[in-house]
């Protein structure tokens, strides 16, 4: 009750929605889960429980976008139609739950887990307050055992959690939220910017992206950990890839791998052609793309992100028997190029993530490097035209530089752990700096939603 009491407190009349989803869901894992029964009829229930489910998502999210096109696309072929609209607001977190939603139907179809007898049980699985708006896309194999199983108050467990809660307030407060007034300042009068101001505000937005995505997901993991339950990490320094395919294996990973095993896998992955390789790629992330917006900059965003994989294929060093893989000596040096490089590509795509049009993401190229041959009045001034001076950009590069430290022992240890097993004089004065840090550093007046909440 409390997970849908927490829900209600975002949206009270999109509980039908989330219930809804729940029992047709729930019914038709246990009539698949009847191993008397055929596979026919098996399959005949899992196609009509994701029509249904999927039916859901289509409805909130997809309905109005698709039938401006249809409308678009008739108008051009001189047929007169007036397309329908819905007024409806989008369920918070309706991507996620229903994705999640699907998983455990393929799964107990497929005999990967047995159906959960107890509604309650199963309704907490997809309704759990710390991921039902934003994730992690949870799989029934690893949740619902753990929702199963008797839990005791551990108190190096919940204070391992409290911690984590604490570096995920830093990230959404101090970094995320304090970036997002130069990222809206910029994006969202686009016309009124040139030059350098565009791709400040682009580097901005990828980190304030990534900070306030992982910063959520890290209060997540953290207030389940308290609660004694462990959820799916969503992030592994994905700034810190070196190749596009090690970023997809770093963002996002619940949703990476969702797509992976159900999306790509069942299409053939690499087990085909190398055209049909390649256009399997595409339909994956063009997925991913729509997954994200019923608009065509997010498809776009998708489809640029398949390209860098496809293209990426036909390099020596994507391949795990080159030599650059094997010997840790070229692979480190590669990864002074290659991790630059690819965080480069990354913010690329980015620029049509956040533009609110493809228009607006094209003036973004066209004009980026406008006044580029004057270098110092490139910087400058555009920086100047942000409001941008040079105690500012101390301010919010010193937090970013903690960051990637952070991200970069993160690779090798886990900080917050290792930081707990040190000494009271040592350890005590980190965590006291950063929640001074927090507090003094953290954005006053700006919104605090998070970007992922509106998908």
């Amino acid at each position: 009750m409390s997970s849908y009491y927490f829900y209600a407190s975002w949206g009270p009349e999109y509980i039908s929605v989330i219930l809804l989803t729940t029992i047709v869901s729930y019914i038709a894992a246990l009539l698949m889960d009847v191993r008397r029964k055929g596979k026919v009829y098996r399959k005949s229930i899992l196609i009509i429980s994701i029509i249904l489910c999927a039916g859901v998502l289509f409805f909130f999210k997809y309905f109005n976008f698709f039938t401006e096109n249809i409308s678009l696309l008739f108008e051009k072929l001189s047929i007169p139609m007036h397309p329908t609209t819905l007024k409806l607001a989008l369920p918070i977190g309706i991507s996620f739950y229903i994705f999640q939603t699907i998983s455990y139907l393929v799964d107990v179809y497929k005999g990967d887990i047995h159906a959960e007898k107890s509604f309650g049980i199963y309704a907490v699985y997809i309704s759990f307050f710390p991921k039902v708006m934003q994730g992690p896309i949870e799989r029934g194999k690893k949740l619902l055992p753990q929702l199963n199983a008797h839990r005791k108050f551990q108190f190096d467990q919940a204070s391992y959690g409290l911690k984590l809660m604490a570096w995920g307030y830093f990230k959404k407060l101090v970094l995320a939220d304090g970036l997002s007034v130069y990222v809206n300042q910029v994006y969202n009068n686009l016309s009124a910017y040139k030059g350098f101001s565009l791709v400040l505000a682009t580097f901005f937005f990828a980190i304030q992206l990534y900070c306030d995505f992982s910063g959520y997901t890290d209060i997540a993991l953290g207030s389940a950990k308290v609660l004694g339950i462990n959820l799916t990490q969503n992030f592994k320094a994905p700034y810190l890839a070196s190749s596009i395919k090690d970023f997809w294996g770093r963002w996002h990973i619940s949703l990476s791998s969702w797509l992976r095993d159900y999306i790509y896998i069942p299409l053939g992955g690499s087990r085909v052609g190398k055209i049909r390789h390649a256009l399997n790629i595409m339909i994956t992330f063009l997925i991913s793309g729509l997954w994200h917006g019923a608009s065509w900059n997010y498809i776009l965003w998708g489809g640029i992100h398949g390209i860098y994989q496809i293209i990426e294929g036909f390099f020596p060093w994507n391949a795990k028997t080159s030599p650059f893989q094997r010997n840790r000596y070229y692979h480190f040096l590669l990864s002074i190029i290659t991790v630059p490089f690819t965080f480069m590509l990354v913010c690329f795509a980015w620029i049509f993530f956040r533009a609110a049009t493809i228009q607006d993401g094209i003036y973004v190229l066209k004009n980026m490097f406008t006044g580029i041959s004057k270098l110092s009045m490139y910087f400058q001034d555009s920086a100047l035209q942000m409001g941008l001076t040079f105690t500012h950009l101390i301010y919010n590069c010193l937090p970013i530089i903690l960051l990637f430290l952070y991200d970069f022992a993160s690779l090798k240890t886990d900080v917050i752990g290792f930081i707990s097993k040190q000494r009271f004089f040592i350890r005590w004065p980190v965590y006291i700096f950063l929640l001074l840090v927090i507090l003094l550093f953290s954005e006053k007046g700006v919104s605090t939603e998070f970007i992922y909440m509106q998908f």
